[in-house]
């Protein structure tokens, strides 16, 4: 969904600056649930780019490890290349996840402050209730994003050792050591992978939920 872009003043505090934006998005007709549907939205196609960030660093590590002569300088360029462009990835998913997080705690003060401006006691409590079961479902979502999120750090860490390593060992019997590396990120990669389907999946479901 494509929102009107509105222009706010620059704040110095976070949550007024927040604030001041969800108000005036509100004002032209965007409000606090059809922004965290977008972000939710934005996060799952954050991660499937990480997904495939990841995969193309394994099969560019994959190719470092069959070098038989050439341009070992270039190699190592490449290599790193794939390990900044994780790097980056993995900061824009942290990012989506963050700014979902802001937006859901907004939208549940307001929904919980709103509770008391009913004056028909049954649609109270039937709203209540709807809060309180969206509230748990994005509890469950944001702890299985940041489990995700969290499953690229050993990946990260191991591609910039190797990185690293081979920056500053530039000849073949590098290469004969990093090899023993290969299976242990392989593995790391495949759960970073299987996590963020389960996050996707699970994000599917609460925009469903959120649009209902």
């Amino acid at each position: 969904m494509r929102y009107l872009w509105v222009i706010l003043p620059l704040c110095l505090d976070l949550t007024a600056c927040q604030s001041a934006y969800y108000s005036a998005m509100e004002k032209v007709g965007v409000h606090k649930r059809d922004i965290l549907v977008e972000r939710v939205e934005k996060a799952q196609q954050s991660q499937q780019e990480a997904q495939q960030q990841f995969k193309s660093a394994l099969a560019q590590f994959s190719s470092l490890l069959k070098f038989d002569g050439g341009d070992l300088q270039r190699m190592y360029e490449a290599t790193d290349s794939e390990f900044q462009a994780c790097g980056k990835a993995a900061a824009k998913v942290s990012e989506r996840i963050n700014s979902i997080e802001a937006v859901a705690e907004a939208l549940f003060d307001e929904w919980q402050d709103e509770l008391e401006l009913y004056s028909n006691d049954s649609l109270k409590r039937d709203s209540a209730t709807k809060l309180a079961a969206t509230k748990r479902q994005y509890n469950s979502l944001l702890k299985t994003m940041r489990r995700a999120e969290q499953s690229m750090q050993p990946v990260l860490s191991s591609l910039q050792d190797n990185t690293l390593y081979l920056k500053h060992n530039l000849n073949a019997s590098a290469i004969g050591t990093l090899k023993s590396e290969f299976n242990s990120i392989q593995n790391d990669i495949n759960k970073l992978i299987a996590d963020m389907n389960t996050a996707i999946k699970q994000s599917e479901q609460f925009v469903a939920t959120l649009k209902q």
